[in-house]
């Protein structure tokens, strides 16, 4: 039986790296999205930018999965990492589609997601206690 793990405070994990990878992924989406309106070059770094931000959503999926099965700990990042992946899937779609007026919005709300799972708060459970 595998003993549960905990990190010490202050001390980044693969998953707090994935998360932030991610999350400047998104963050560079939202400027080249703009930059689609004022460059020619606007559109090729903002495609580029979509397979990062896609790769990054897998890694950050990898990483949920690497940090859950040693130590036997909540499958809850799991699911917030597959459920990310699946949002991405549909953002990649609709980007695809050019549908701006959902591809927007679901834009804003991934990087809102992905801002609250790099936060530290989101990272204690009930009683303080980190999950």
């Amino acid at each position: 039986m595998a003993a549960p793990t905990t990190t010490a405070p202050g001390r980044f994990t693969f998953l707090h790296l994935a998360t932030a990878l991610q999350t400047l992924a998104l963050l560079f989406q939202a400027v080249t999205a703009g930059l689609l309106l004022a460059s020619p070059h606007g559109e090729v770094l903002h495609s580029v930018g979509a397979r990062v931000m896609y790769g990054a959503s897998m890694v950050y999926v990898l990483a949920a999965v690497l940090a859950w099965r040693p130590g036997g700990g909540s499958p809850r990042p799991v699911l917030y990492a597959t459920g990310f992946l699946a949002l991405a899937s549909a953002q990649v779609v609709l980007g695809i589609a050019h549908l701006p007026t959902l591809h927007v919005p679901l834009g804003v709300v991934m990087f809102g997601l992905s801002l609250l799972a790099l936060t530290p708060a989101s990272r204690v459970g009930a009683g303080g206690r980190p999950r």
